[in-house]
Parts: structure tokens; C-alpha cells; sequence
């Protein structure tokens, strides 16, 4: 789980790539709980949270780099 912070410090394309690999994560847990392998049921919700945080993060460089 990364911080705000530390996703504030990474550039526009650590952050898409940090995006993708959250989003490769979600979905490998995705098929875990399909196939009831899942044990920490716990780790969808933070994933999900954790790509919000960098989306929301990258949407604020992308708005400040355009102005």
C-alpha cells in the first residue's frame, strides 16, 4: 500500500505503470476469490483503494501540468 505521498513524489509514468501493475493485482485476486482461494478478503478493498489513490494522484499532475 503506498501513501499519497509517496505517489506524489513518483513522475506521470511511474504512476501509470504503478496503475497497471494495481490493476494486474486486482484482477489476480479477482480470480482468486472467483476460484475460492482468496484467504484476505480484505486485500480487494485495499487494492481498489490503493488505484483510486494513484489515479486521483495522476488526474492532479495531468491537471497541473496543463495549466
Amino acid at each position: 500500500m503506498a501513501k499519497a505521498s509517496e505517489l506524489r513524489a513518483k513522475d506521470v509514468a511511474a504512476l501509470e505503470t504503478e496503475i497497471k501493475d494495481l490493476l494486474k493485482s486486482h484482477f489476480n485476486l479477482r480470480m482468486q476469490r472467483a476460484t475460492q482461494q482468496l484467504n484476505d478478503h480484505s486485500s480487494l478493498k485495499k487494492t481498489r483503494r490503493d488505484i483510486a489513490r494513484a489515479k486521483t494522484i495522476l488526474a492532479e499532475k495531468k491537471q497541473g501540468a496543463a495549466k
